[in-house]
């Protein structure tokens, strides 16, 4: 009773510190979004932020947890729970250059070969440490392009992983596609072994665009790729798009935007182009006049937006959107939806283990990464070790941010006081959030009633700046950039 007491005590008295606010929004909720205001706005909150598919950012991975902590929570996980696996081909036939992945060329089948055979090395060795044969609810495919394997490769591949873990029907397997490398025989081979969700990258039908980001893929081929995936029994289909790449304009991405519409995906996602060339080389080799700049960002992300919105698309947290019949979306209307690093799911797992170069795992207790270096993630695997470079554990602070954060990103709003409550956090730690959730508020881009923060739809596109505001990890403004600008 006298902890319930303080609970109550603790929300009354968060939920008197919100309602302090003095509103002062120069917008009422239900009153159209003024464009002008809005350009106000991005000048205003246009600051490199992380894109928070995790919490703590893979930015606060450090050496001092690695192989130790891999193996004791690889030795922990629970045998009532399924666990989703990832497994990522870091293998292209081009290079695009805006493409911020861990991903190479590479024309020589002998280098594909030895890495999937280093990766099914790999599978035996994770399971080996598992004290139980783990359930797989998910498996996803991710590069690169993992239509780079031959249809040997995943047959081989495939019958590691069932060697290793529980994959049945009820699995759902996805990979990523590149339709520009994609074959008949490759689908046939896929789906065979059960492919049940495929994404495919389009960004922009524009060929002066496409030029500008080296990666020439005409509608047609996408048309074929999308047809033929569906008639041979993929039930879910993404088309992934991108705004703010050279070149691009807001009337040329909505004639991509209706071109990918009349293949009915049932997802599509709409990310913003990461300029980060000081991480990606290949990014310089980009001209940087001819990207837009924040303004023409945020009116191309607005313009997509909406026109994916009226062709019946529910909106999902920051860049997707799905049908409302979507398992994305009923986790969206259900509240059970999350966020990994591959970005939105409805998978309910507790534990994602990563398998190839660069891949990361994430655990109840932390994340780990495996090295990013190909030759050196084969060495450390072939010597029967694990090949963790790096990682993060969890605190009990680091969980009350990360799920405050994660809900945000997820559900557009989060209850303050009930996270204090689960976390036994007091509330007096948000105060510095709150200050900054004020201005906010004013600005209209968060609505606050008692302890419930609401992103609104002015809101939206700013999410990832609204959940920086929970960051405690965030480098100083005068540190070397790390992520990529807001819009």
């Amino acid at each position: 009773m006298i902890q319930v007491n303080a609970n109550r005590i603790q929300s009354r008295e968060l939920a008197n510190m919100l309602d302090s606010t003095e509103s002062g929004c120069p917008l009422k909720p239900d009153c159209p979004r003024d464009p002008y205001w809005a350009l106000q706005l991005v000048e205003k909150y246009d600051t490199r932020v992380p894109r928070y598919t995790s919490y703590p950012t893979a930015a606060q991975f450090g050496v001092t947890v690695g192989t130790r902590q891999h193996l004791q929570w690889l030795a922990e996980l629970n045998a009532a729970r399924p666990i989703s696996l990832y497994v990522h081909i870091p293998f292209c036939e081009r290079l695009c250059w805006y493409c911020g992945c861990n991903t190479g060329v590479t024309h020589k089948r002998s280098r594909i070969v030895d890495y999937v055979e280093t990766l099914k090395t790999e599978i035996a060795l994770i399971a080996s440490v598992i004290p139980h044969r783990a359930e797989v609810e998910a498996l996803h495919f991710g590069g690169g392009s993992p239509n780079t394997l031959s249809p040997g490769d995943l047959d081989g591949l495939f019958a590691c992983l069932k060697e290793s873990f529980t994959i049945g029907e009820s699995t759902a397997i996805a990979a990523e596609i590149d339709p520009r490398s994609l074959t008949q025989e490759w689908i046939d081979a896929a789906t065979r072994l059960g492919l049940s969700r495929a994404s495919l990258g389009v960004q922009d039908l524009d060929p002066d665009v496409q030029r500008a980001i080296n990666r020439h893929q005409p509608y047609a081929l996408v048309e074929w790729a999308v047809h033929a995936l569906r008639r041979a029994g993929v039930r879910s289909i993404n088309l992934d798009l991108v705004y703010g790449l050279p070149r691009q304009s807001t009337p040329g991405l909505l004639s991509t935007v209706d071109q990918v519409l009349d293949l009915e995906p049932d997802r599509l996602a709409l990310f913003g182009y990461a300029h980060v060339p000081w991480m990606m080389a290949r990014q310089k080799l980009i001209n940087e006049r001819e990207l837009p700049d924040a303004g023409e960002r945020y009116r191309q992300q607005h313009a997509a937006a909406d026109r994916i919105e009226d062709a019946g698309y529910l909106r999902i947290g920051l860049d997707h959107f799905a049908m409302p019949t979507d398992s994305l979306a009923i986790a969206a209307r259900n509240g059970t939806l999350q966020r990994d690093f591959q970005g939105y799911t409805s998978d309910r797992h507790t534990a994602l283990l990563g398998l190839g170069a660069s891949s990361i795992s994430s655990f109840t207790r932390g994340y780990v990464q495996n090295y990013s270096d190909t030759k050196q993630w084969r060495e450390m695997i072939e010597a029967g070790r694990l090949a963790t470079g790096r990682g993060v554990e969890l605190s009990n602070e680091d969980r009350f941010w990360g799920e405050i954060i994660e809900r945000l990103m997820c559900d557009l709003n989060v209850d303050l006081a009930c996270s204090c409550r689960k976390w036994g956090i007091c509330s007096a730690w948000l105060v510095p959030e709150l200050a900054r959730l004020r201005v906010m508020e004013r600005d209209g881009l968060v609505r606050i009633r008692g302890s419930l923060v609401t992103v609104t739809e002015l809101g939206r596109p700013f999410l990832r700046a609204i959940c920086a505001v929970f960051d405690q990890n965030l480098p100083g403004q005068d540190a070397a950039p790390r992520h990529s600008r807001m819009i």
